[in-house]
């Protein structure tokens, strides 16, 4: 393995200094902790059906927690975590779409066509209709379903809608990012308009709150006007932490000794959704749903580390199928939990939570066919074994192929030009291009300019397009061994086939010019008629707006320009 060291550290000098020592076991970090001697017994059977509250956070990289031994400040999240059941070997995908898919749907990107990228603001394209959402499922068990946060699963016509998709309600926006306090998306220059929805509506008075605060007071609201009495879910998918990287002053304050601007930003924002799930617990408490409550915490993938993120000591960033980009922060918080206080090294995966909490909720899946998940709640209550074997991160037969793969490296039966990446018990296989491969301590120092300055560069990757690691000896994915174990590379080339066979056509049509906000009054929205084709992808030219439309327009123009000087002068500031 050709290895170039482009500063004066090198991997040896990393070890030396313990960075890639950190012990998966140590006691400070993950271990269990001793039950409460006091702590009331669990009753045999829940008494009614859960409330659960899944609260799902944007760019949070994998070491960017307490009790993963980050620098930055999460007391609340560490303490949920330490008196529940923390999720150790738990994953995700590498991008924000098909994680969401996978969590509303409990099937693999590939079994809905959302395998490639993400679903762009312009594209006519959203989360298949004829998938059955989590949502859904809950509601038919009697919940009342609140969405709240980040949706990315598309809205080109009204019935890709959260509110068309199983939620009661809806406070969020439909894209990917939004400023923060305005909540303008640009989808590149001059394509910019407006995004925070109250149900179908387009909620312009909520403009200046920032985000993370507003979410946080939309659950507290939705808590204190249903009754404990009737089960509820509530689905919060905070933007934080993902770029523009925007927090309130005084948390930035608190890091004020960190050199690295984007890493300063990046930890106030952390910090400050971590009050805000602090602020949801509460009101958890006072409203009187906690005792009869399932918090679950996940993220979406893995941190991007030139925006502040980290996801060290794993290799790769968001983006990519190596560790960093798929394993994520995830735990359970529930006086329901027969065995707290604990780490769970079962195998779990973002599409188990749909059969899980459906089951929870004792809902029925019995009409539901073809889930990628599992119900994993006796794993995560009990300790028992996890049902789960392996996990498809994906084959996504669209991205750049690999210039060194072919058909005959892969054994005849697979092109290892082809992306794709899975696990198979201890085994995790990669082919194609996997992403930016490097590992990237925390960026803490002021000359450290995100992930642009690499500790270590991988040239034999240029060459090749199967890796093979043993990812339970060797989770930061140091050692390939794909030469030395050929018949496991063939094994698992074999599992890529079988679920290749299973894969539907992609979902990614061209961007349709209809959706320019101008056209909807200065807020992106739905634009696409309700008779036009689930797969409708248009081509025709924009339609002319209405004058109350153009007068909406000129106000976001004036917005836009507005918010670009305050961020100007706010950067000076800061």
């Amino acid at each position: 393995m050709a290895v170039y060291a482009l500063t004066g550290f090198s991997l040896v000098s990393l070890l030396s200094f313990g960075y890639l020592s950190w012990d998966w076991m140590k006691p400070s970090l993950v271990a269990d902790v001793a039950t409460d001697p006091m702590e009331k017994p669990l009753p045999p059977a829940f008494a009614r059906p859960p409330h659960i509250i899944f609260i799902l956070t944007d760019d949070q990289g994998y070491h960017d927690i307490g009790y993963h031994g980050s620098d930055i400040q999460t007391p609340t999240l560490d303490r949920l975590a330490a008196e529940g059941v923390k999720l150790e070997n738990y994953y995700i995908q590498p991008i924000c779409t098909p994680s969401r898919s996978q969590l509303i749907t409990g099937r693999y990107q590939i079994h809905t066509g959302l395998q490639h990228s993400i679903i762009r603001p312009r594209q006519p394209n959203c989360l298949p209709l004829d998938q059955v959402t989590l949502p859904q499922k809950l509601q038919e068990a009697g919940y009342s379903t609140h969405m709240v946060g980040k949706w990315h699963l598309g809205f080109y016509k009204k019935e890709c809608l959260p509110t068309r998709r199983g939620f009661d309600t809806f406070l969020g926006s439909l894209t990917g990012n939004v400023d923060y306090y305005t909540y303008d998306n640009c989808d590149g220059p001059g394509v910019c308009g407006y995004d925070l929805h109250e149900g179908e509506d387009v909620a312009w008075d909520q403009s200046g709150k920032y985000s993370t605060f507003l979410y946080a007071q939309r659950v507290s609201k939705i808590l204190a006007s249903h009754s404990p009495k009737e089960p509820i879910f509530i689905y919060v998918a905070f933007q934080a932490v993902h770029t523009p990287l925007q927090s309130p002053k005084e948390y930035i304050y608190r890091y004020r000794s960190m050199g690295n601007v984007a890493r300063r930003k990046y930890a106030a924002m952390v910090t400050c959704m971590d009050e805000a799930v602090k602020n949801i617990t509460w009101a958890l408490k006072k409203y009187g749903y906690y005792d009869n409550s399932v918090i679950v915490f996940s993220t979406d993938n893995g941190g991007q580390t030139f925006s502040g993120g980290s996801n060290w000591p794993l290799r790769g960033r968001k983006g990519t199928y190596w560790e960093g980009g798929v394993r994520g922060i995830g735990f359970v918080h529930s006086p329901l939990i027969k065995r707290k206080r604990r780490t769970s090294w079962a195998l779990v995966h973002i599409t188990d939570w749909y059969p899980t909490l459906v089951s929870l909720a004792r809902g029925n899946l019995s009409n539901v066919q073809g889930l990628d998940g599992y119900d994993v709640w006796p794993a995560i209550s009990e300790g028992k074994e996890s049902p789960r074997t392996e996990i498809l991160h994906n084959i996504d037969p669209l991205y750049n192929h690999a210039k060194y793969g072919s058909l005959e490296d892969g054994f005849g039966i697979w092109n290892t030009a082809v992306q794709a990446s899975i696990r198979v018990g201890e085994w995790k296989l990669l082919t194609g291009d996997p992403g930016y491969s490097d590992w990237i301590p925390p960026q803490t120092l002021t000359n450290f300019p995100g992930s642009w300055w690499n500790l270590e560069r991988l040239t034999d990757g240029l060459r090749k397009s199967v890796w093979l690691f043993n990812i339970t000896a060797d989770p930061y994915e140091r050692y390939d061994l794909s030469e030395q174990r050929p018949d496991v590379v063939r094994t698992l080339l074999t599992r890529l086939v079988h679920y290749n066979q299973t894969a539907i056509p992609v979902r990614y049509p061209a961007e349709n010019p209809r959706a320019h906000p101008d056209f909807n009054g200065g807020a992106w929205g739905p634009w696409a008629s309700e008779d036009d084709g689930e797969e409708w992808e248009g081509g025709r030219e924009p339609l002319k707006s209405r004058n109350k439309k153009k007068k909406k327009c000129k106000i976001c123009k004036l917005r836009s320009f507005f918010r670009k000087l305050n961020t100007r002068l706010m950067s000076n500031r800061i």
